[in-house]
């Protein structure tokens, strides 16, 4: 079975450059995808479209391969299709009581079929959620039984997703999204002790997403092909759709983020994750996301930015060029492209840098597999579709010169064997694996380690290392307090505040201080009622308020307003009022609005009139939401007195503005060229005020999508290394012109409709016959639907996305502390 459209029909007749422009013209009103003439490959690499699927066989989102050489994919909501490669491809439908999958695996002699489940309207097979064994028993070589080994309570794109065969080749994993029920299990690597750890009030969505939900979140378990035994192994995630093991049998993931929560400080990106065993990696509903620097969670491999994480697979197996036969594969539905993420082993773990490796405009890539078997030819498969949109198969191959013979996978460092080591501890057999070992992983330099040894000690019976905190060195004593505060309950609260408390916390790294930070809000959490020695040792932070750092600020602040601190409150305000990113702006007024030590009339004043002043902030669609149900919250600890004084400042509604309203007030400078800012030497840059070029960074409105060492936004680039990666005039050129040169991750499309209208955006959605564009980068909120049928042509954007005149408001001598600031800022890795 083929289908094909008139054009296919007629390509033999028609001339390369007429047929592409009446493809560009013609493909929306068909209900066609994306021609490969407008994917984006790197050198060498081709694709082609290996077969559109029609509409009567749905949207397919969930593909794997079989002995064979053959690909078996699904349809979102209805059935499974087996594709037999060749000449012509040939499709069959799969004809069990069993689809809706999203997540297939062929291994011992079956298909593993993953059901989001259905009520089998509209002829499509019914089907509860879970886990199934599909089997061809007769020999026939067609598949004619479906066995439910489990169900897995969950449905739709948060539900129960991938399958994915273990190294040993001895049982499978499997995940689930946020909104999918734990199965039973019968052995859990993480101890089984999830809470929510928030030390001061946490906002539920305003919209109310997820707000019934609580940890563990998304997760990975293990189970045997019965598929009656679950283990759980990681979890902590928003959504992650799958997951893929290397050849070392280390495990990784695409994690989903919120989009709503833009411009929120709690907004995550989409995240590549390192899912070691015991793994907790800290998502929480609405506000109570957890950061990255959190010590009982772990930090991401790298961020990706918005997105909607799919399919996932490593290049082992591909007849690529090495470097991308060893790449890991994300796909991101969203914005349409494929990532290659490039692992470095680093320490115990891994570092990572992404590439784009295809892309095209609205190219929704739901499943992607490597058909490298012994069968298979080589070739990287990716579906698109999704959401009833129109879905197809495609293929790439690399056709280049450079070799593509089998190179062998990077090996582990003697640090990742010693944590894989120390995560044998978390196995239900661990039991009897050595104390001191575990006690000597605390102190290790590397992160992962720590978390792995301190993992398998809440295991150990905590009288068995109790005494060892007293002479700990402080990164061991850190490990075990928050093992402790885990683990030990409100009889031990005395004794893990006096071993914080104890240390020379002045002489301690900015890692060990934020570890110190929430070790308190962890005893905060879960040892009851702080007792007095507890508030003394908390209070001690008051001196120490506010740091040069704006995360301790952040933890500080909160931890300082849960002890009821009375100076914290006026300290907070007057950063509230100070130039900053939004986020950090965000998460003071966040913290303020549980305090209730500490106001003044003036102070509680000067707050309430920031959500007025705030107006011109934007952020997704939870955003105004979240503003004001913490003003909501500020309002509701006012006393019936204080209330009557602002009677009137309360009763103000904000108006909103331009989001570049803040840097518009202030007076025009004039509209400068490159040469007019161009210093003739850097330096200029010797003695400049950092401070300041800091504050204007803010006033310049950069920090609407981009960050800086961790603050800002997410939808544009990271600037942390831009002033040491570019030289001063590229970094003034394209400040000055960014339409010049455009990244193609942040390049828009610009969409000829048929009434004459041109939209300029980035295709963040797709359903059905409709796209939803983002215009504005800064304002992520604004989307605009298009009717696919109404797009006359597609081609990418010369505008950028990046607003140009930003420095037209600054004098010369502001622009060159900017400047100056952005050459100081440096990675944690230059650090």
């Amino acid at each position: 079975m083929k289908s094909y459209s008139l054009l296919t029909h007629f390509r033999w007749m028609l001339p390369t450059s007429l047929l592409l422009s009446l493809t560009c013209l013609l493909n929306p009103i068909l209900g066609q995808t994306t021609t490969t003439e407008q994917f984006k490959l790197p050198e060498g690499f081709s694709a082609e479209l290996v077969y559109e699927v029609p509409g009567e066989q749905g949207s397919w989102v969930s593909m794997t391969t079989d002995p064979e050489g053959r690909l078996i994919a699904s349809d979102q909501y209805g059935s499974l299709y087996r594709v037999t490669l060749g000449e012509t491809t040939n499709i069959e439908t799969i004809d069990v009581q069993v689809g809706s999958a999203q997540g297939l695996l062929y291994a011992f002699d079956s298909l593993y079929v993953m059901s989001s489940g259905n009520n089998g309207r509209n002829g499509k097979p019914a089907c509860k959620s879970g886990l199934y064994r599909v089997r061809d028993t007769n020999g026939d070589g067609q598949f004619d039984s479906a066995e439910h080994l489990q169900e897995i309570i969950g449905r739709g794109e948060h539900g129960p997703h991938a399958i994915v065969l273990s190294p040993d080749k001895k049982s499978l994993f499997v995940c689930g999204g946020n909104m999918t029920k734990l199965p039973k299990i019968g052995w859990s690597r993480q101890p089984e002790v999830w809470q929510e750890d928030q030390i001061i009030k946490r906002f539920l969505d305003p919209r109310g997403h997820a707000a019934g939900l609580r940890a563990p979140g998304g997760w990975i378990c293990k189970v045997d092909p019965d598929g009656k035994n679950f283990e759980m192994v990681t979890s902590g995630f928003r959504n992650e759709y799958d997951f893929a093991i290397d050849p070392n049998g280390e495990f990784f993931t695409y994690d989903a983020d919120m989009e709503w929560d833009f411009g929120l400080p709690w907004y995550r990106p989409t995240r590549v994750c390192h899912a070691v065993s015991g793994g907790e990696f800290g998502w929480r509903t609405g506000s109570g996301k957890w950061p990255e620097y959190y010590p009982d969670s772990l930090p991401p491999v790298i961020d990706i930015g918005p997105g909607s994480p799919t399919g996932v697979v490593f290049g082992v197996g591909a007849k690529f060029p090495g470097k991308y036969q060893n790449a890991l594969y994300v796909s991101d539905w969203s914005y349409g492209i494929i990532y290659a993420i490039h692992l470095q082993p680093t320490g115990a773990t891994y570092t990572a840098t992404k590439e784009i490796f295809c892309t095209a405009p609205a190219l929704p890539v739901t499943d992607i597999v490597v058909n490298g078997g012994p069968q298979g030819d080589g070739s990287m498969y990716f579906l698109i579709g999704g959401r009833r949109s129109q879905s197809a198969l495609y293929r790439i191959r690399y056709t280049g010169e450079e070799s593509t013979t089998a190179v062998a996978y990077p090996q582990l460092t003697a640090a990742a064997k010693e944590r894989m080591r120390l995560e044998a501890s978390h196995a239900k057999e661990g039991g009897e694996f050595p104390l001191g070992d575990l006690l000597t992983g605390l102190n290790s330099e590397h992160r992962s380690i720590r978390y792995a040894a301190r993992i398998g000690l809440e295991r150990k019976p905590i009288e068995s290392w109790l005494p060892a905190i007293s002479n700990a060195k402080p990164q061991a004593r850190l490990e075990m307090i928050t093992a402790l505060a885990r683990v030990g309950g409100e009889k031990f609260q005395d004794l893990a505040s006096g071993a914080l408390d104890d240390l020379n916390y002045d002489a301690l790294t900015n890692a060990q201080q934020q570890h110190v930070i929430r070790n308190f809000g962890l005893i905060l959490c879960r040892m009851g009622e702080p007792k007095p020695a507890t508030k003394d040792a908390i209070l001690k932070f008051e001196s120490r308020f506010p740091t040069q750092d704006r995360f301790l600020n952040y933890e500080i602040g909160k931890l300082l307003v849960a002890g009821k601190s009375k100076i914290v409150t006026s300290k907070l305000v007057e950063m509230l009022r100070t130039p900053g990113s939004q986020e950090s702006k965000i998460g003071y007024a966040l913290t303020l609005s549980s305090a209730t030590e500490g106001w003044t009339q003036p102070l509680r004043e000067s707050y309430f009139q920031w959500f007025l002043d705030f107006a011109n902030a934007r952020g997704g669609n939870s955003f105004d939401g979240y503003l004001n149900n913490i003003r909501k919250h500020a309002v509701s600890q006012l006393s019936e007195a204080d209330a009557t004084a602002m009677k009137t400042l309360l009763a103000k509604k904000p108006t909103p503005k331009d989001p570049y309203a803040e840097l518009k007030a202030r007076p025009f400078v004039k509209k400068w060229s490159l040469e007019e800012l161009m210093p003739e030497n850097d330096d200029v840059f010797a003695n400049r005020d950092l401070a300041n070029g800091k504050k204007l960074f803010a006033v310049a409105t950069c920090y609407k999508c981009h960050r800086v060492k961790g603050d800002g936004g997410v939808v544009g680039p990271d600037l942390t290394a831009a002033g040491r990666r570019f030289n001063t005039r590229d970094l003034l050129e394209t400040i000055i012109d960014p339409s010049k040169a455009i990244s193609d991750q942040y390049e828009a499309h610009m969409f000829q409709m048929a009434d004459g209208r041109v939209i300029n955006g980035r295709v963040v959605n797709i359903s059905g016959g409709q796209y939803v564009v983002q215009p504005d980068m800064a304002e992520p909120n604004r989307l605009e639907r298009i009717k696919v049928a109404d797009i006359e042509a597609t081609q990418p954007s010369k505008i950028s996305p990046m607003p140009a005149g930003l420095l037209d408001y600054l004098t010369r001598e502001e622009v060159l502390d900017l400047l100056a600031y952005m050459k100081s800022t440096v990675t944690d890795a230059e650090e």
